[in-house]
């Protein structure tokens, strides 16, 4: 497992359009998941320990977020084949599991990872109702292991400045997770 830190925020990228199937069986745009003050864009996956240790901190940031206008979604982009707990069948599992209160969406080809320049799971893109990238931080100071409870929600407080004034917090610290699986091509 390759551990990878985000690179810093490069304010005012426009998010990628994209379509894919979620596992609710529809196919999910970016339009679909655009909250009025903004959106959160996700990509996690269901084996990696960075994800798993924020997963319920998360659910709970997402409900807050979404009411406050921010739309989310989390996007899967792994290698499902070489990595069969992230196949379409286990992140059904999953978000079902958790009850995830977001969109839980397939990118099989990996374009839309690409798109974005996702390079690690938890990356987290944040726009504001511009769709103009404001937050490319960390959820929290959790690692492979969960933070105490008393950390710092950086995700969340950015998001909710974003939702705010449509301006994302000028320092950030990077995500950290397990490499993108990519496909071998």
């Amino acid at each position: 497992m390759v551990s990878l830190e985000t690179p810093i925020c490069d304010f005012g990228q426009p998010a990628p359009k994209f379509a894919l199937r979620g596992v609710d069986g529809n196919t999910w745009t970016q339009d679909d998941c655009m909250g009025a003050r903004g959106l959160l864009v996700m990509f996690i996956c269901n084996h990696c320990p960075y994800v798993q240790a924020i997963r319920e901190r998360l659910i709970r940031d997402v409900r807050e977020l979404q009411a406050l206008g921010v739309g989310c979604v989390a996007i899967m982009s792994n290698d499902s084949r070489d990595y069969p707990e992230d196949s379409f069948e286990n992140m059904r599992r999953i978000a079902d599991e958790f009850a995830f209160p977001f969109p839980y969406l397939f990118d099989e080809h990996q374009n839309v990872a690409r798109a974005y320049g996702a390079v690690c799971t938890p990356d987290f893109f944040g726009y504001n109702a511009e769709r103009k990238l404001q937050y490319r931080g960390r959820f929290d100071a959790s690692r492979k292991e969960t933070a105490p409870a008393e950390v710092r929600r950086d995700l969340f407080e950015a998001m909710k400045q974003v939702a705010a004034t449509g301006v994302g917090p000028a320092e950030q610290i990077p995500s950290i997770g397990c490499s993108i699986k990519w496909r071998e091509t």
